[in-house]
């Protein structure tokens, strides 16, 4: 641990016993189970898949740039863009926070040693890898033309490109997720710190908790389904082909069952750090702890019962799309509610713009976009209309990136002076937050308009009119790609030149900010006593109103 006389004196030092530097060979961080180096391999793993995924993305805009198909072909289009979101929605969106942050910070958020089962957590891992190399080579052997969701009867009868391979990828990777979840969730229940209950936990935590749910209920479905199409494609037994007897409409069923949820296994833990951020950089308490955290399990549990908005213009019976529909208003409500109490935390708040504030911001006004376009889209009749443009694109964008991945940047820039010990440009970071947000805002919110317009995506091609507001996403997609390579610049150069960052660099009363900078390999000296509310900045929690901090503020027992 830092000492308090070199905190005070303005000069931190790293600690040289941390997880980082005990035993440094590939063997130790292979054969690893601190859930630490666990979460920086994820880390590594994810930034590789989304480098790719954004690869696959800008040969899309570059294509849209004009009606014509001038640089891709149809078919080659047809896999650019199934491929973009195999790998953004299965092996980044999905998996980022809960097995980078989560991994990493939620056992020191609970002041525990480490999560419940790191053994199986070390194997979670090694599934993720399996999964995604497979998935890769698939890709790199010919691809997939038939779209990230593997409706048939493309997925079965036209397709003849690596679907069982990709198929088989997600089907292994799905019980990475899995085990996860059922790690954080023993974690949680069995291995909290003395003094933290429940109305104590971070929000953070409470996100991870209810993502975990949602893993643990929702994978399996999806793994039968893929189960299933390999069981019809090789086997020729009827399942969802209907010239030999199947029905395609159960495939979709299955199909969004899962892939609804799967929404709030991406979107949760962003909500989570969202918490985090809105109350530690306004100072203050967060409004409504309670009605967030239970938000976060009525936003897990209604998940599981809208999956048939998708499904509108399928041929599933008005009845149960009218059902379907009341349904996705009513599911908004949680949401609404976490973006009531966090305006309501900014109130009066002594706000600090720092990057990962702007990041919480911009997460903000972008969730909000793309929540309330949502709601369009639960409207039968307007949805008619909307399905299958880019005003579907748009709006899942805005949820997808708008929120999950600019809740994943800041939660990154937040908690990148613990995980590293280092400090990054503020200037830096400042800029690129503010290129990500225009740039995702100039990309995105012309397809709304040109999707209410009429046309459609997953198209090469398009009519003419459509071309001025294409250029505009393309310019955007531009801005944005620049805005999302430069935290690898900064981040990279703050692990070699950057300023030490002492304990706590934000000077905030959580576990996390409790331990030293990187953390020991067992998070904590000695047992953490939690005696101070959550987000408690009074001086029950070691802290003075201004946020300076006390000698006193950790209480411990051996």
């Amino acid at each position: 641990m830092q000492n308090v006389d070199a905190i005070n004196s303005g000069i931190p030092a790293i600690p040289k016993d941390n997880y980082l530097t005990n035993g440094f060979s590939l063997k130790s961080w292979l054969l690893t189970k601190d859930h630490k180096r666990i979460a920086i391999m994820y880390l590594i793993t994810i930034s590789m898949f989304f480098m790719a995924g954004g690869l696959y993305a800008s040969a899309i805009r570059l294509e849209l740039l004009t009606p014509e198909t001038d640089l891709l072909t149809s078919a080659t289009y047809n896999k650019v863009f199934t491929q973009h979101g195999i790998l953004m929605i299965f092996f980044f969106l999905i998996p980022s926070i809960p097995a980078v942050l989560g991994n990493f910070l939620l056992p020191i958020m609970i002041g525990a040693k480490d999560l419940a089962l790191p053994r199986i957590n070390l194997l979670s891992l090694y599934i993720y890898w399996i999964g995604g190399a497979l998935t890769v080579f698939a890709l790199l052997q010919g691809g997939v033309d038939t779209g990230w969701t593997f409706y048939t009867p493309y997925s079965t009868t036209f397709s003849n490109s690596y679907v069982m391979a990709v198929g088989l990828g997600i089907f292994i990777n799905g019980f990475s997720s899995i085990l996860t979840g059922l790690n954080f969730i023993v974690t949680v229940h069995t291995m909290r710190a003395p003094g933290m209950t429940w109305f104590r936990l971070p929000l953070f935590v409470w996100a991870q908790y209810a993502t975990s749910l949602v893993m643990i209920l929702g994978t399996p479905v999806i793994a039968i389904t893929v189960l299933l199409l390999a069981i019809e494609r090789t086997v020729g037994v009827g399942i969802f082909d209907p010239a030999i007897g199947g029905d395609p409409i159960l495939f979709q069923h299955l199909f969004w069952f899962y892939s609804h949820p799967a929404v709030y296994i991406m979107i949760l833990p962003g909500m989570g750090v969202i918490s985090e951020l809105i109350s530690n950089f306004s100072r203050k308490k967060i409004f409504g702890y309670e009605f967030i955290a239970f938000s976060s399990i009525a936003i897990a549990v209604f998940g599981f019962l809208v999956w048939g908005h998708h499904m509108f213009v399928s041929g599933q019976s008005i009845y149960a799309g009218m059902v379907f529909s009341f349904l996705t208003m009513v599911v908004a409500v949680p949401s609404a509610i976490k973006m009531f109490n966090w305006t309501a935390t900014l109130y009066k708040g002594s706000i600090s713009y720092d990057t990962p504030m702007l990041y919480a911001i911009g997460f903000m006004g972008l969730f909000l976009i793309g929540g309330l376009t949502g709601l369009f889209l639960g409207a039968i009749g307007l949805t008619v209309h909307l399905t299958d443009t880019y005003f579907v694109v748009a709006h899942f964008h805005y949820v997808m990136v708008g929120g999950q991945v600019i809740a994943y940047l800041g939660g990154i820039h937040y908690w990148w002076p613990k995980m590293t010990g280092r400090m990054y440009s503020e200037f830096w970071g400042k800029i690129s937050a503010m290129l990500v947000f225009i740039g995702f805002n100039l990309t995105f919110f012309p397809q709304f308009i040109v999707g209410y317009q009429g046309m459609p995506r997953r198209y090469a091609s398009y009519p003419a009119e459509f071309q001025v507001l294409n250029i505009f996403s393309t310019a955007g997609a531009s801005v944005l790609g620049v805005g999302l390579v430069m935290p690898v610049i900064y981040l990279g150069a703050s692990l070699i030149n950057g300023k030490p960052a002492g304990d706590n660099p934000w000077m905030l009363p959580g576990l996390e900010w409790r331990t030293s900078s990187p953390p020991p390999t067992e998070n904590f000296e000695k047992t953490p006593v939690v005696t101070w509310e959550a987000y408690e900045f009074g001086e029950e929690s070691g802290l003075d109103l201004d946020g300076a901090r006390r000698r006193d503020q950790v209480s411990t027992v051996v």
